[in-house]
């Protein structure tokens, strides 16, 4: 069978961990990309330099990333987002290549243009759920409150335009029972890398 990357996406609070944690049960593990650029930014020479170099000689502490220099440094200005991303993005979508894993989780697959980085097909998978559940999941999540919530929410792609990029998509709203719907995508995947 022709290698297939398949995209697990949404935006923050739609459950994509909640969703990738039942495709356990089909004996699928997923990539998670937050997970791996937090390993990556700990252990990686190439990171760890081009990171120092960019925010200073207090960015790692005997070897340990100093969290508070660069949440500092992240909210000078929203620039400097994008110039660490441009580090870390770059050294995940290579890890992951490098990896056996076949299933990618990353809240931003669209935003960080992974795609380009992924020279074989791909297929995006986008968990959706309504603003008002999410708002309450982040809330509960990181005991914020919901304005922080929704500011969060709106500093991502829309939702929407999440789903209009992605070729299927899973309703994650707490209602809609997921398993019939990862049934269908798993069966739906296997008839597109049938016949193509």
């Amino acid at each position: 069978m022709k290698k297939t990357i398949k995209v697990i996406t949404g935006g923050i609070g739609s459950g994509k961990s909640f969703v990738c944690e039942m495709l356990k049960k089909y004996g699928i593990m997923v990539y998670d990309c937050d997970a791996h650029a937090k390993r990556l930014m700990q252990t990686s020479a190439e990171i760890k330099a081009a990171l120092t170099k960019l925010i200073g000689k207090d960015t790692y502490c005997d070897g340990v990333l100093n969290k508070a220099v660069v949440a500092k440094f992240l909210l000078e200005n929203e620039h400097n987002t994008e110039l660490i991303n441009n580090i870390v993005h770059p050294a995940v979508g290579k890890d992951f290549l490098q990896s056996q894993y076949t299933w990618l989780e990353s809240a931003i697959f669209f935003e960080a243009h992974f795609s380009r980085q992924l020279t074989v097909d791909t297929y995006t998978i986008c968990v959706s759920a309504p603003l008002e559940t999410r708002i309450a999941r982040i809330m509960q999540r990181d005991k914020i409150s919901r304005e922080k919530a929704l500011e969060w929410i709106e500093k991502q792609m829309s939702q929407e335009e999440k789903e209009r990029q992605s070729d299927f998509i899973i309703i994650n709203d707490g209602k809609n029972d997921i398993t019939p719907q990862l049934d269908n995508l798993l069966h739906h995947l296997q008839y597109v890398l049938d016949t193509h």
